[in-house]
């Protein structure tokens, strides 16, 4: 059995890979909306933090990627009578890579719009304690060299409430 951050993990993994309402039916769903909105759908979705340089040089470096990791745990003792109820800080990670400059952005862009979508509709209770009450904070990071040619970063961070 997966412990807190395992959990919330595995959760946010199963919620990003749906083949009902995950990432990739979103941004097909963003193609059909928008004739001018191309992208590849999301190659490789896994529980990893790793940085782009580790990935590439261990030949784990799929893109475009989504990694999700639990990067903060915090146990606030907000119900006193509890072994841990606090907030766990989950990040999604979205890394995008083209052989040209071109059109990086938009994609990245894409991505992270399809990930924002999941997790407006995910609001509410999550099982096993975790609760999701909505909001989360993007960054982007500027391209860089990687990849197949140009590498660019993006983060989508929120909270959970994690009750047990």
């Amino acid at each position: 059995m997966a412990g807190t951050t395992g959990t919330i993990t595995n959760n946010v993994l199963a919620k990003l890979k749906s083949t009902t309402d995950g990432v990739n039916v979103r941004i097909g769903a963003m193609e059909q909306a928008d004739g001018s909105v191309t992208a590849p759908g999301i190659r490789s979705i896994i529980a990893l933090n790793a940085s782009i340089d580790v990935s590439e040089k261990t030949g784990h470096a799929v893109y475009p990627a989504l990694l999700v990791y639990c990067d903060k745990v915090t146990n606030l003792l907000t119900e006193k009578f509890r072994q841990f109820s606090g907030r766990a800080h989950v990040v999604t990670e979205v890394r995008c890579s083209h052989d040209r400059i071109e059109g990086l952005e938009n994609d990245t862009q894409l991505y992270v719009d399809a990930v924002c979508a999941l997790l407006d509709d995910a609001r509410g209770d999550w099982g096993n304690g975790t609760f999701y009450a909505g909001g989360y904070e993007v960054s982007y990071e500027p391209v860089v060299r990687g990849g197949k040619n140009f590498l660019q970063r993006a983060r989508v961070g929120f909270q959970i409430e994690v009750s047990k």
